[in-house]
């Protein structure tokens, strides 16, 4: 191999940041994101110890294996958002109510930090549609505008009938029965 025939650096780094900008583009990338990121301060902070000088703060609940859990679901969700987004919107409610279930269960869901990656995460997640292609994109272009609004119509402001009549002449369109003035039925199914 000369050097002219190998890929450049610049090249192959160029195109590894294009198609990784392709790959984030097709599924929630900032909602997986966010929700892999609230579930690692959910499950490390109810073990976490805090040494200041001599003095140890364990900051341990009498949930801890539920925080553990929650904040491994939590992860695995954000990377269901990743590999299968069609399941989206499953993710994204489930980040919703363990994020909720965290303020209780995890410290105030680990000082609201993993509550709110988790909260917006998951909104995130389920709000995501895909986009549309650019080759579906290009044939819309090709049509004419068409338009959205017409002239003025002006509407009599006297109440009427659906013959035209004025309900106040006394023809006898004006009752009360329930039934229609263009073929005389009520909508239910006659007997017979």
């Amino acid at each position: 191999m000369s050097a002219e025939t190998r890929p450049r650096l610049i090249e192959t780094a160029g195109q590894k940041r294009l198609s990784f900008r392709e790959w984030r583009g097709l599924r929630p990338f900032w909602g997986g994101l966010l929700t892999l990121l609230a579930g690692i301060p959910i499950m490390y902070l109810p073990y976490a110890n805090l040494t200041i000088g001599s003095l140890t703060v364990r900051m341990a609940t009498t949930a801890g294996a539920g925080s553990l859990i929650i904040g491994v679901l939590l992860v695995v969700l954000g990377l269901t958002m990743w590999f299968q987004p069609a399941s989206r919107v499953f993710a994204g409610v489930a980040a919703i109510l363990l994020s909720l279930v965290s303020l209780v269960v995890s410290n105030f869901g680990a000082f609201l930090v993993g509550f709110l990656l988790g909260l917006i995460g998951g909104a995130l997640g389920v709000s995501w549609a895909p986009g549309k292609a650019a080759a579906e994109a290009k044939d819309g272009a090709d049509e004419p505008a068409r338009p959205t609004a017409g002239p003025p119509v002006f509407v009599d402001a006297r109440p009427t009938t659906a013959t035209g009549h004025d309900p106040e002449s006394g023809n006898g369109l004006d009752d009360l029965s329930g039934t229609s003035p263009t073929n005389g039925t009520n909508g239910r199914h006659r007997a017979g």
